[in-house]
């Protein structure tokens, strides 16, 4: 989704500036708030791409007017109400069941056999596709080239995830662009950018 969430690019805000030793939750609410989102995540209720779905799919006035953690909790409202999360009686799961399901976690990498549509090495380009619903796919590098620098393996697709469409498992490659290509800047400095097969096509 064309979304306030990617900036990547984009001109107008500044520099972005370090704050030194900044400390992971700046409030003991930010704490609470990314506490109960992972937890209510153990529920099965919904996943990590729905998740990020729900932080991501709002007015660009409201997501810019909101902090880092008040995203995740406007988020975490809306799966509870979508998913009528407090009209259920669920077992929630303890704090030693939650450890051993995040030790036990691979992420969203999967042993699945598919086939590679590309090969390190490759020159690709990024389709120039603008869906409407979530997607992991950049809007600054869509319609650029680069070439194909790592094969990730196989990985949960987040566009259909993200909508209870199902994994369809594909490879994630690591791209490599030019400065020049991507924003035509010309400098030596190289960008890497994580792709699934479904973004790319041959250059």
């Amino acid at each position: 989704m064309n979304g306030a969430q990617d900036l990547g690019g984009t001109h107008g805000f500044g520099p972005v500036v370090a704050e030194p030793d900044e400390p992971v939750f700046h409030a003991e609410w930010e704490r609470r708030a990314f506490a109960i989102t992972v937890a209510t995540g153990f529920l099965g209720r919904w996943n990590i791409d729905m998740s990020r779905w729900c932080r991501e799919n709002r007015d660009p006035r409201d997501y810019l007017a909101s902090s880092y953690y008040e995203l995740w909790l406007k988020g975490l409202e809306t799966l509870i109400e979508d998913t009528r999360l407090l009209e259920q009686q669920v077992e929630a799961p303890g704090p030693a069941q939650i450890r051993a399901l995040l030790a036990a976690s691979k992420g969203a990498k999967v042993d699945v056999a598919v086939s590679a549509s590309f090969r390190v090495s490759d020159r690709v380009r990024v389709k120039n596709a603008h869906p409407r619903t979530h997607t992991r796919m950049p809007r600054y590098c869509r319609g650029k080239c680069g070439v194909i620098a790592t094969d990730h393996g196989v990985y949960v697709f987040p566009d259909t995830h993200a909508l209870g469409l199902g994994a369809k498992p594909q490879h994630c490659y690591s791209v490599c662009f030019s400065a020049e290509e991507l924003w035509g800047e010309k400098r030596n400095d190289r960008i890497h950018i994580d792709l699934w097969d479904d973004y790319l096509e041959k250059a």
